[in-house]
């Protein structure tokens, strides 16, 4: 899939494409509903299909002390739109001169002069512009005249209500992967390299792959059941401390996976890491003897709440 610059001109073959505009963090099931009404918009008039996105997300740029909320990535979310059908993925570099833009000039200078797709399709809760004074009632109004047809996807409801990336992230943080899970329709993953630690894990015979957190959401504090994603394709079960370690000082912020049944070198790869169930808060331990007790017992769950993950 071609990843696009907002900032750089559009490739003549990709114009006269429907562009499916939003943020997409999380691409969750109203996310894939909007973007796949796009995908076969496009391919019944024979057009790209262009899935746009933001980095850095408004939010952050508006109130950058804001904690990291992210669930995905750039490269997580090409993936997902690959996925999906799209042929591209536009990223619009949020900066000074995007967040100033009034909403008619968006239409007319960014979608119209330098994107030149034909269509437009977004949730109908989207807003853009200057004061997010863009919505899509105005976008079909000013798009009409410059030849752009647009279409409105409602949002995807369920028992609770519209599903949205704010409940998703409520659920992480209560723990509730479950819930995640069923929102995005798969488990929420957080994809980095592997970075050396303090090799703590090996004097007690549980090895970790370290990762940072970077930009993502924290969901709870504690141990988990995931899954791991190695370059080459394999998919490990294991349990893994997502937290700050209160049994060792000085407290450090990691994702730790111990994959099962692996010995091998993971240091600078980049792997993704799947949350399938929280098994228990994070817990300072008197020795290392009761933590390796209870990490014995933490695998021993692991093991049966994923033995059919991976069948």
């Amino acid at each position: 899939m071609i990843r696009l610059d907002h900032r750089q001109p559009m490739p003549d073959a990709l114009r006269g494409a429907i562009l499916a505009l939003g943020n997409f963090d999380g691409f969750h099931q109203g996310h894939q509903a909007v973007v796949g009404e796009a995908v076969a918009w496009a391919r019944a008039e024979g057009r790209p299909a262009i899935v746009a996105t933001f980095d850095p997300h408004p939010v952050r740029f508006f109130r950058p002390d804001t904690p990291p909320f992210s669930l995905t990535t750039l490269d997580q979310r090409q993936a997902l739109f690959a996925d999906a059908g799209a042929d591209a993925m536009l990223v619009f570099h949020f900066d000074a001169t995007i967040a100033g833009m009034p909403a008619d000039r968006w239409v007319s200078e960014i979608i119209h002069d330098r994107l030149g797709v034909v269509g437009v399709i977004t949730g109908q809760d989207f807003v853009f512009g200057k004061h997010r004074s863009g919505n899509a009632t105005s976008l079909r109004e000013q798009g009409r005249p410059l030849g752009i047809s647009t279409r409105t996807v409602p949002a995807v409801l369920d028992e609770e209500g519209p599903i949205s990336s704010s409940r998703i992230r409520w659920a992480l943080k209560d723990g509730d992967c479950e819930t995640a899970t069923r929102l995005l329709t798969r488990p929420f993953a957080i994809r980095g390299p592997v970075q050396h630690g303090d090799k703590l894990g090996r004097t007690i015979g549980y090895p970790t792959a370290n990762l940072a957190l970077g930009t993502y959401l924290r969901p709870r504090y504690g141990i988990y059941a995931v899954t791991g994603r190695l370059p080459d394709g394999r998919v490990l079960a294991g349990a893994a401390n997502l937290g700050v370690r209160p049994t060792f000082d000085p407290p450090k912020e990691l994702l730790e996976p111990f994959f099962f049944d692996f010995s091998g070198d993971l240091y600078g790869q980049e792997i993704e890491v799947a949350f399938h169930r929280f098994l228990r808060p994070e817990a300072k331990f008197d020795s290392l003897e009761a933590l390796t007790a209870q990490m014995d017992k933490d695998c021993d769950e692991a093991r049966r709440l994923l033995a059919s993950a991976l069948t």
